[in-house]
């Protein structure tokens, strides 16, 4: 087991420093997202899947109410995405006790999701798309999961992943937010050549490395992200699953999902961002009665 050297809340859950591996249940209240079992767009749905994944054994929900997926056409009004937010974050309040993270990149939504009392902010582009979300996160003293991202095109090699965090952690640590309360995610999926939207780093020119390639790198070396934060991984059902054991719905995707899942708590995961809460709880697990 690699050492975690870093230690951070999300509510009362425990994240890092030898902990065991801690799994997030996705909801997603956005009906464009890639996989469409994991969306809950009314309120007995949404209310149904927190309970469900609260029951299964999961330690934090993250809502999200925009797809960032970078080969779909995603962005809705802001107004849009917070009014799916409140009906979503109401409905698994009332359902279950776990804390609540809102999954965004956008300022004006995560101080909306302060309001409505979220317990983290997690943002796939490292508090890089919105220059307000830095000074958003640190006045709120909200943990945050911090993205790799970049907004010029980047190395598609680990190096250029540990470039893109260290950036965006110092862009927290100017606008205040105290390293206890940071996260850093690798951002499988969103290192590619094109994309639909924003919320993606383009591969640089000349960078030979496929972005199926670049996630598989990427999840055999999470101990290099390890040793800046806490590290959480969000592999599930994503398409470079799809791409290299030949499966384009998402639906034929959890059981490579939840392998590679186990490989990410190897290799220095300390939280599984998943839409297969049930599965994962129990592989991660077995994973810790095999290591005894």
């Amino acid at each position: 087991m690699r050492k975690r050297v870093a230690l951070a809340k999300i509510g009362s859950v425990e994240i890092g420093k030898g902990r065991h591996v801690k799994v997030m249940g996705i909801i997603n209240a956005s009906p464009e997202s890639f996989f469409k079992g994991s969306v809950r767009t009314g309120f007995d749905e949404v209310a149904q899947a927190a309970r469900e994944m609260q029951g299964a054994g999961a330690h934090v929900i993250d809502i999200g109410a925009m797809s960032t997926a970078p080969y779909l056409d995603t962005i809705i009004p802001v107004e849009e995405e917070i009014r799916r937010l409140k009906a979503a974050m109401e409905a698994a309040k009332s359902a279950c006790s776990l804390p609540i993270s809102v999954d965004t990149p956008r300022a004006e939504v995560a101080e909306a999701a302060t309001k409505l009392g979220a317990d983290a902010i997690n943002d796939v582009t490292g508090l890089k798309y919105d220059r307000r979300m830095a000074q958003v996160v640190a006045k709120a003293g909200l943990p945050v999961i911090i993205g790799a991202y970049s907004r010029t095109p980047a190395s598609g090699r680990v190096a250029g992943t540990v470039r893109a965090l260290k950036e965006s952690i110092a862009l927290a640590k100017k606008a205040g937010v105290r390293k206890e309360m940071m996260l850093v995610d690798p951002s499988i999926g969103f290192f590619r050549a094109e994309g639909k939207n924003p919320f993606f780093t383009k591969l640089a020119d000349g960078d030979k490395t496929p972005w199926y390639s670049r996630d598989l790198e990427v999840l055999s070396s999470l101990y290099k992200l390890a040793a800046l934060a806490p590290v959480c991984v969000s592999v599930s059902r994503k398409s470079f699953i799809g791409h290299l054991l030949n499966l384009p719905a998402a639906e034929q995707r959890m059981v490579p999902s939840v392998a590679c899942e186990v490989v990410a708590a190897i290799n220095g995961a300390s939280l599984v961002r998943t839409h297969s809460v049930k599965e994962t709880v129990q592989a991660l697990t077995m994973l810790e009665l095999l290591r005894r």
